[in-house]
């Protein structure tokens, strides 16, 4: 069933996926009116739009997705037939630290998004799947971790989450598919593998790679960089979610991978080399590369396969990992 979405109601907009997200509907549809509704938490950072946000076709609102009925007011006011959901708490070592933000901004949060959404398309459009849509992002790390020869995460997989923050997107992954089955609000999810790319928060493992490099400090890496992960260059996601929203089966969902699985200090390495070529100095960027204590919780593998989206949807990432850090560390550069 193909959907056509009007006015768009984006959540977390202003932070790293979310303002990627922008970006590519404002870019590849014309037709379109965008609300950016964001809290402007650390996460947030309203110059990851800067350019969008003077396109007539965009408009940003400051606000918290527990506030029902603000949220409620903008899908009243701006006739909002599409939800696309990133508002999220999403690092993990500050789950571990301060949990309780994340309960609130993952779970209650997306049930007050939900509800909003029931409440006003109920009266609108009898939660009719032709006139409305509600698109909820996930992550893999719901899925809990893999071994070395485990098989790729795919949408059956069964749900074991290691840390707060992979809980409480467990959690909100759970109700969303409920509000499809008790109440039929049109719901379509994805879980996605790590991404990286322009806009990412430094704190994240790849900015911080590049920004510790080229300021000639330590490079951090937990453990002994064994942790493998597969990693989806940003502007991939987005066109996945784009195709989700508008061809998605209804109540399904979808894992969306990059088919680049490395380890971390493989993916370190790999960053210094690019650095040493793009940025070089005297002496590689490798010899800066330092090991620190493990986090708790720390998952050891993920993998996503995407099979499903391929075959449905006709989605394969195009970006390689080589071309992917190389557009990553020219962004950085310039920041």
């Amino acid at each position: 069933m193909s959907f056509t979405p009007q006015n768009i109601l984006v959540t977390g907009g202003a932070g790293f996926i979310g303002s990627c997200f922008l970006r590519h509907m404002l870019q590849h549809h014309q037709a379109i009116q965008v609300i950016n509704l964001d809290l402007l938490t650390y996460a947030g950072n309203l110059e990851n739009l800067q350019g969008v946000d003077q396109d007539e076709r965009y408009h940003f609102v400051q606000g918290d997705i527990n506030n029902q009925a603000l949220v409620e007011g903008l899908l009243e006011q701006h006739h909002i037939d599409t939800v696309v959901h990133f508002a999220a708490e999403s690092h993990v070592d500050r789950s571990i630290s301060g949990p309780d933000a994340f309960v609130k901004t993952n779970v209650l949060g997306t049930f007050h998004l939900l509800e909003a959404a029931r409440q006003v398309w109920k009266k609108r459009y009898n939660l009719d799947s032709k006139k409305c849509r509600f698109h909820h992002i996930s992550t893999d790390e719901v899925f809990g971790t893999l071994s070395k020869t485990d098989p790729a995460f795919c949408e059956t997989t069964p749900y074991a989450p290691n840390s707060p923050y992979s809980a409480s997107k467990a959690g909100s992954d759970h109700l969303a598919r409920a509000y499809f089955h008790t109440y039929g609000l049109p719901v379509t999810m994805s879980n996605c593998s790590n991404n990286y790319g322009p806009y990412q928060h430094p704190e994240k493992l790849i900015p911080t790679v590049i920004r510790t490099a080229l300021a000639g400090k330590s490079i951090p890496v937990y453990g002994d960089g064994s942790n493998i992960r597969d990693w989806l260059y940003v502007f991939d996601h987005c066109d996945a979610i784009d195709q989700i929203v508008h061809h998605g089966r209804l109540g399904e969902s979808y894992n969306v991978g990059g088919d680049c699985e490395t380890n971390n200090l493989q993916l370190v390495k790999h960053i210094c080399t690019l650095l040493d070529e793009m940025v070089p100095k005297s002496g590689s960027y490798a010899k800066q590369i330092s090991f620190v204590t493990d986090r708790p919780g720390h998952d050891w593998r993920y993998a996503i396969n995407h099979d499903k989206l391929t075959r449905e949807l006709g989605w394969s990432p195009e970006q390689t990992l080589e071309k992917g850090l190389r557009e990553t560390i020219r962004f950085y550069q310039g920041v």
